[in-house]
């Protein structure tokens, strides 16, 4: 029962508590570039957690067999691996996507969210608790593109998952789908994020 409570908590604390966009601002090339829509915000967010996922499990499996000064070159060779999966995978039964996302994939091999679990956690940890860690960071990562790929997709096309919400007389607000509009709506969520953080500890207190 302990350790369920525990893997609970550290569920928690990918999703929320130290939620890699939101809270530690890890990814934010990835964030900023693929969020000009929810549909590309989401696919981007599962394949960065496929691949967190299933790296953290390989770099747990083989944490004492990879000598320490080879390991950050070990774990960008598992990590290519996958990444190179879930490309294929991609190019295969979800072409358009992966056109959209386009480089932004092949670079997951370096983004700082799937290096950071594997250095900080799997290395350290047994294989359980590495899934665990890989799910909850990935989820929370597709979440926060998730949540301002909604905001933009609104905002910036007046549509949700291509469909339209508004009509014709609808005018969006095109900034919000250009780069501009990306660092916007980041620094307005993560405002509104840190105020309701606030207020928690007023009332706590």
């Amino acid at each position: 029962m302990k350790g369920l409570i525990t893997l609970l908590k550290q569920f928690k604390n990918g999703l929320i508590t130290e939620n890699p966009t939101f809270v530690l601002l890890l990814g934010m090339c990835p964030t900023l570039a693929t969020t000009t829509s929810i549909k590309n915000g989401i696919g981007m967010g599962l394949s960065a957690t496929v691949v967190l996922t299933m790296s953290n499990l390989f770099i747990s499996v083989l944490r004492k067999a990879i000598p320490k000064k080879i390991r950050i070159a070990s774990y960008i060779v598992i990590i290519s691996a996958f990444v190179t999966t879930v490309e294929m995978l991609l190019n295969a039964y979800f072409p358009d996507l992966a056109k959209q996302l386009g480089i932004f994939i092949p670079l997951i091999v370096v983004n700082c969210i799937i290096l950071a679990r594997a250095e900080a956690f799997a290395s350290k940890n047994p294989v359980l608790p590495s899934i665990i860690d890989g799910l909850s960071m990935g989820l929370g990562f597709t979440m926060a593109l998730g949540i301002l790929g909604f905001i933009r997709e609104i905002l910036g096309n007046g549509t949700l998952f291509d469909f339209s919400l508004f009509g014709g007389n609808f005018n969006p607000a095109t900034v919000m789908i250009l780069p501009p509009g990306g660092f916007l709506t980041l620094g307005c969520v993560l405002g509104v994020i840190n105020y309701l953080k606030d207020e928690g500890r007023r009332r706590k207190s």
